[in-house]
């Protein structure tokens, strides 16, 4: 599957912002506007203004819907949530070729919300996945105390961590740590 560089900042962006949602222990990554401010910066989002407590709301919201699509392995139930974003942002595809990029397509209308701007860009990339028969690709992490989002971009869809150097290999240890034992016995 050929991922563009916009396509791939996208999936970035909607991965972060679905691992902001505070979960068990984890507190609230977007707790307040200047936390969204410092969102949007990190992840070069163009054309975002001021923004405010509504704004805030807004992308709350989408995250909620962004998480429903990496939570089901259906693809007509993920299509579903998808065309909704995509739908309520206003869609409207258009070249572009600011900032020193090369042309790339954004899919967010001119002056639009932060919300339908990551609703847009971000549920166009996931498009993609569920077009190609790639959503087992949109996961979350197996580690047990961990249920991180992330895309699995390895050649044989094989990944099962968010990240193999943490989640991934604190796991490996305890196992072997677990085999030692049991052999010590």
């Amino acid at each position: 599957m050929l991922i563009t560089h916009d396509t791939r900042c996208a999936l970035d962006l909607v991965v972060d912002l679905v691992n902001t949602a505070p979960e068990g222990d984890d507190a609230e990554g977007l707790p307040d506007v200047a936390a969204l401010a410092d969102f949007a910066r990190e992840h070069d989002l163009s054309d975002v203004g001021v923004l405010t407590e509504s704004d805030l709301a807004a992308v709350r919201a989408i995250r909620g819907r962004f998480a429903a699509v990496f939570a089901t392995t259906d693809g007509r139930a993920a299509a579903a949530v998808i065309n909704e974003l995509v739908a309520a942002a206003g869609t409207t595809p258009r070249l572009t070729d600011h900032d020193g990029y090369d042309w790339h397509v954004h899919y967010f209308a001119p002056g639009a919300s932060v919300a339908d701007h990551i609703a847009a860009d971000c549920g166009m990339a996931l498009a993609f996945f569920v077009v190609a028969g790639e959503q087992e690709r949109l996961r979350r992490c197996e580690a047990p105390d961990c249920r991180r989002a992330f895309v699995d971009l390895s050649r044989n869809r094989s990944r099962r961590y968010c990240d193999s150097r943490t989640c991934g290999n604190r796991l490996h240890v305890a196992a072997y740590r677990a085999r030692r034992k049991e052999a010590a016995g």
